[in-house]
């Protein structure tokens, strides 16, 4: 038994949780619940990001306190735990007053570095973002992630964090763990990010124009950006600095970091580079590995509200059940890709896989089988290393392919056997496709536990007392 940590990034709380972060916190969840399967002690962080600019002014304009504001929307994404069925332990908000005290904690060792400083500064601000931007990254002036949104021009004293510090430092840890960043592509775009050579990022606005924000130790008129003090999180959950040894425990020490992160590719930067170089500065372990997803479109086209298009977990589940969204979730296409979805898409390959694959397959096989005594303990399951790797690699959709490999060979089996002939013609020839058939139906079920577990806990209960229940129904 080991320690295994993993987090998912914080979401915004400006609007309702979106797919892209429930493929998100699914995938995680696989994870976390593969390595409790290994009997190791797990901690699977997640929460809600409530500070900044953004969320100050969306709670403006509803006419809200920012508090009650992110209240009422920190409950939606805490929500996503019954909805998704997830097993995550830990559920940080950044407006907790210890996670305060950790971000202003860090926030004194990187000072204490000398890593932060003062000086007059003129950018351009994405608010979407939450990020400064170049004129290099724009395209016709706006940010190519946030087009309909008008630049800010920030001009204001504001403490820096010298990022440029840690570029050889951050190459030297990307050297060090050749897959630190997963995908590869992702991982070459922070290197030459970089090598390029690294700028200073400011770490704090002033609190006259900007409140909503953890106070700067020491100086009344400046508040955290929000950056700094939201990636704080991912240690502030296990306790620290108060709670040296769980943080070793979880998180690891400098020689051998243990933790996962899980995030978008619009987290790349910040991630893989802007926290790396905050934990080198306050002398903390690194991460050991960040997982890069891609973005997901809607019939080609980016989720809108304008556009009518937006889906929401809520809308899977209710059409999908709570595994039928995990499993559309899941397979959705390459992990670190862009992924394009469409309803029409998501019921053909739910009704496929599941109610006409699964679901059929188990109550043909649990019918047929009747009181046919079957020993689901003698049952050997073929998880070997190249499993284990794809795993640990968040290679879900290949994965999920052989297991319904196995299925379709399943069902083909059933129509090739004509199981309800051989029981009037052939008893021994009808238990010798039978158990072949329970034995193969278990052996999904166990390779299932991680990724579909009430399906899995279904399937074993149906397989061994025979009752008949309805594992997906066809929409």
């Amino acid at each position: 038994m080991k320690n295994f940590y993993i987090t998912t990034t914080l979401p915004y709380v400006n609007s309702s949780p979106h797919i892209g972060f429930a493929s998100e916190i699914v995938q995680a969840d696989v994870l976390a619940r593969f390595h409790r399967l290994y009997g190791d002690e797990v901690v699977f962080n997640t929460g809600t990001d409530e500070h900044g600019q953004k969320i100050f002014q969306v709670a403006q304009e509803t006419g809200e306190d920012p508090q009650v504001y992110c209240d009422r929307f920190a409950g939606q994404f805490f929500a996503l735990k019954e909805m998704l069925n997830l097993s995550y332990t830990h559920f940080i908000r950044t407006t907790d007053a210890h996670h305060m005290k950790a971000a202003q904690e860090m926030w004194r060792r990187c000072d204490a570095r000398g890593d932060i400083y003062k000086k007059n500064y003129r950018v351009k601000y994405c608010v979407g973002c939450e990020l400064e931007k170049t004129d290099s990254e724009l395209v016709n002036g706006r940010c190519p992630l946030h087009p309909n949104r008008d630049l800010e021009l920030i001009e204001e004293e504001n403490y820096f964090f010298r990022f440029s510090k840690y570029q050889k430092p951050l190459l030297d840890l990307y050297e060090k763990y050749p897959d630190f960043v997963v995908p590869e592509k992702r991982f070459n775009e922070i290197k030459r990010f970089v090598e390029g050579g690294l700028e200073d990022f400011s770490v704090s606005r002033l609190k006259s124009k900007m409140p909503w924000g953890v106070p700067v130790p020491g100086d009344e008129k400046h508040v955290m950006y929000v950056w700094f003090d939201a990636l704080t999180n991912y240690i502030s959950t296990l306790g620290w600095p108060e709670d040296e040894k769980n943080f070793v425990d979880f998180w690891g020490s400098v020689p051998e970091p243990n933790a996962i992160q899980i995030a978008g590719k619009d987290n790349l930067r910040q991630q893989s580079a802007m926290w790396q170089a905050m934990l080198l500065s306050a002398d903390l372990p690194s991460s050991r590995q960040i997982f890069i997803n891609g973005f997901i479109t809607v019939d080609g086209q980016k989720m809108s509200k304008s556009l009518g298009n937006v889906i929401v977990p809520q809308e899977m589940v209710e059409k999908f059940g709570v595994d039928g969204a995990r499993y559309l979730l899941l397979t959705m296409g390459a992990f670190g890709e862009d992924n394009d979805l469409t309803w029409e898409r998501m019921t053909e390959r739910y009704n496929a896989d599941l109610a006409n694959g699964l679901g059929n397959l188990l109550s043909r096989v649990v019918t047929l089988a009747g009181d046919l005594p079957f020993d689901f303990g003698k049952i050997t399951f073929p998880v070997d290393d190249s499993w284990d790797r794809m795993i640990s690699h968040m290679d879900y959709g290949p994965l999920l392919g052989i297991v319904w490999m196995t299925v379709r060979e399943a069902n083909r089996f059933v129509d090739e056997q004509k199981p309800w002939e051989l029981k009037k013609t052939d008893a021994e020839k009808f238990e010798s496709v039978m158990r072949k058939l329970l034995g193969d139906l278990f052996e999904v079920a166990h390779l299932l536990e991680s990724f579909l577990p009430q399906t899995s806990e279904k399937m074993k209960r149906a397989l061994e007392t025979r009752e008949k229940i309805a594992l997906f129904e066809r929409v």
